[in-house]
């Protein structure tokens, strides 16, 4: 148990990261009572497994099949271990031992005595150790074994009775590979006795958005003592309120804004304790809410009506949007090693892919706070999921208590930030696979607990839910349907998950993959091991789906051609869903593709960034179908002959907060170089937020001996509104 001097630290933001660093080691041990045979060097924050592999000398965990070097890693007990070199204290000043979070469950301990039990990974703890500790004292962190349920079967179900990431169990994308070991910020912290322990930020935004009142409250050790200021500068810095009460107005905030609606204004706060600057963020307004779409409660047609089509349309700041963007993974295997770079390279693209929202899936980590500080710059909304995914997750008394304890952790540090768009319980609960319901306890809690710290920001219980759409993950499934024809069929009121796979580039294939491995592929090799081949619903061809590829452009006879033409199908797949989610519209409130990036590099997946941060050819495909506004062709499919009549429905799309001028869209086909016109359109003025739907054009192919060819929509000189699409020509 906790002794009285360790505490739960309340989750307060910006907490400074200059911590004074210690010098660990760590070593493995199959007993908790028994100390390693040896020890090696750590590195904080990191992963165990990462600190062994160095010292041992095994090869990178993500080429080949190195990563089973490191099965059975996970199933020891894991000591960190560091010599206490504590700091000179000025008159009135203590020293706190500060953790930002263990992986998974530990027992901290000072020269044998025990200050501190602890499970969860995403609640941070510190322990005051002025009266306790001196200099050369061996401080100790005793990592458990990675929390599996007995006689469960190698794979996500092992972890539904704890709160760690079920990804690392093994994923259609993700080895099996379970981290452990100290992943966030560690070390010694010299403060005051009277000092700052949190500071939480609310406001309300008036209906008119012209006015936010505002609350900051500020907790302190020692209240008799503290003399608590703060002040909220402007995004040019200048001061906008100073206040030394919690409760202040301000006029006509500048409000934050998602990406393509507007600027994502950032106020500075900053907290003063007894005149000297002790904490400053970040911080925004906005108001997000969640509305049922246009005619939603018209469905079912028959009585009694119920909510058949839940609220998922995003309104901001009085503004329907429609969300374009991606489910993002956890960037990395081991997540000790993400850092504010590691954040940024990869939410830079997604914000140049004129993506405003990011789903946080519930399967991967609540994301560090560099995360949700770049996406607040950056105008990304995030959708945050609890760490619950495909699983019946346990509700006993022991399950729930470190639930409550993790959920609360989360939602009063994500909370504070303006990017958070909703909460979710967790990814694909009310299935079969799954068989939870809103009933469930584990559920019923999150809502509770999202209800009492962040009452205004939206909750569901789990995606999808009714009407929302999950899947498919093909170019064309098991019976014969493109992805020209599986949305358009489809009419949902979201598609919070969908795919399209495709191959790796042969640069990123040729870095991870043995060369004699590399072409042509086949099962037992890193095309397996690195998802190419067998990975999802007991199909030996996925992700790679080399036969629908050479369905289409008949044998491949090497690496590139294959890579090529993979590469090719998944940037023309995505284009279509994406532009076809969007021509659903208002009923379809989003379109978030299965997946943006990957923990390590994948042989062939449904990401359209490589790992660490590589862009495949989907992405600037995905990038053109998000513009606000362009030219848009819905064609019924793929491959055409010659002498068939090649058709296509224009459309003008335009999700910009702006008007669109009238204009004249031109059609034509790019065959054996040749430019032919297929019709012409003149579209009206467009309000802002409005599509405009034209006419059917039609043209029969002339003979041509091209693999391809292409579909070129303009208008007249405004070349951001130009869409380009590639057809291969069927034998």
């Amino acid at each position: 148990m906790a002794s009285s001097f360790a505490s739960i630290l309340p989750p307060a933001p910006n907490r400074p990261s200059s911590l004074l660093p210690l010098a660990w080691e760590v070593g493995p041990t199959s007993q908790a009572a028994q100390p390693p045979s040896a020890l090696v060097p750590a590195e904080v924050p990191g992963a165990v497994q990462l600190d062994w592999a160095r010292a041992q000398g095994l090869p990178d965990y993500w080429r080949a099949d190195n990563y089973k070097l490191f099965a059975g890693l996970e199933d020891q007990y894991w000591l960190y271990r560091a010599r206490l070199e504590l700091p000179e204290l000025g008159h009135d000043e203590r020293v706190f031992f500060v953790c930002g979070g263990v992986d998974y469950r530990c027992r901290v301990s000072l020269e044998g005595q025990v200050l501190l039990e602890h499970e969860g990974m995403f609640s941070p703890f510190e322990i005051d150790l002025t009266d306790r500790a001196r200099s050369g004292d061996a401080l100790e962190i005793l990592v458990f074994p990675a929390p599996k349920v007995r006689g469960a079967p190698d794979d996500r179900t092992q972890a539904r009775h704890s709160n760690k990431p079920p990804v690392s169990y093994g994923w259609d994308f993700h080895p099996r590979l379970i981290p452990l070991g100290i992943w966030q910020e560690t070390g010694l912290e010299v403060r005051p006795a009277c000092h700052v322990t949190d500071v939480d930020f609310r406001y309300a935004l008036s209906d008119d958005f012209e006015e936010a009142a505002i609350t900051v409250s500020v907790s302190t050790t020692e209240p008799a003592d503290a003399h608590v200021t703060w002040r909220l500068l402007e995004p040019s810095g200048r001061i906008a309120l100073s206040s030394s009460v919690p409760g202040a107005r301000l006029k006509r905030p500048r409000l934050w804004w998602p990406n393509g609606e507007g600027a994502p204004n950032l106020y500075t706060l900053e907290v003063l304790l007894n005149g000297s600057l002790t904490r400053t963020r970040k911080v925004g307004f906005r108001r997000v809410r969640l509305l049922m779409h246009e005619g939603a409660w018209q469905e079912p047609s028959t009585f009694p009506k119920s909510r058949s089509h839940p609220p998922i349309t995003l309104e901001i700041n009085g503004r329907v949007i429609f969300a374009r963007g991606s489910n993002w993974v956890c960037p990395e295997i081991f997540p000790g090693t993400l850092n504010a770079e590691s954040y940024r390279s990869l939410l830079a693209l997604a914000k140049i892919a004129n993506f405003n929202l990011l789903r946080c899936w519930g399967g991967a980590i609540a994301n560090k706070e560099p995360f949700y500080e770049i996406c607040d710059e950056l105008g990304l909304l995030v959708w945050t999921e609890f760490q619950l995914a495909c699983n019946n997750y346990d509700a006993d008394g022991a399950y729930l208590d470190v639930l409550d304890q993790e959920s609360r952790a989360i939602i009063a540090r994500v909370r504070q930030h303006p990017s958070l768009a909703l909460w979710c319980g967790g990814n694909e609960l009310f299935n079969a696979w799954s068989g939870m319901t809103d009933q469930h306890l584990a559920l019923r809690l999150l809502n509770k607990n999202c209800y009492e710290l962040d009452r205004d920001t939206p909750f569901i219980s789990t995606a999808p839910q009714d009407g929302m759409g999950h899947g498919d993950y093909r170019f064309r499934d098991e019976r014969g349907r493109e992805v020209f024809q599986i949305f358009r069929d489809a009419a949902n009121t979201a598609y919070s998950e969908f795919g399209c796979p495709g191959p790796a580039s042969v640069d990123v294939l040729r870095s991870f993959m043995p060369e004699a491995e590399l072409f042509p592929p086949h099962l037992g090799t890193a095309w397996e091991t690195h998802h190419g081949l067998g990975s999802w619903d007991q199909d030996p061809g996925t992700w790679l789906c080399q036969s629908t590829i050479e369905s289409y452009f008949g044998p491949t006879r090497s690496l590139e051609e294959l890579v090529q033409r993979g590469q090719l199908l998944q940037a023309e797949g995505y284009k279509c869903l994406f532009e076809e989610a969007r021509r659903q519209k208002p009923t379809c409130a989003m379109a978030l593709n299965w997946c943006f990036n990957e923990p390590w590099p994948s042989a062939a997946n449904n990401s359209i960034v490589s790992w660490p941060a590589q862009p495949k050819p989907a992405y600037f495909a995905v990038a053109a179908a998000c513009r606000l506004v362009l030219a848009s062709a819905r064609v019924p499919k793929f491959s055409w002959r010659a002498g068939e009549t090649f058709e296509l429905e224009a459309w003008i799309l335009n999700d910009a907060p702006d008007e669109v001028d009238a204009g004249v869209l031109e059609a034509e086909i790019e065959l054996d170089g040749a430019h032919t016109p297929i019709a012409s359109w003149s579209f009206p003025k467009l309000a802002a937020r409005t599509h405009a739907r034209g006419p059917a054009m039609q043209l029969v192919l002339p003979p041509f001996a091209a693999r391809t060819f292409e579909l070129v929509l303009r208008v007249g000189t405004r070349d951001a509104l130009e869409s380009r699409y590639t057809f291969v020509r069927r034998d």
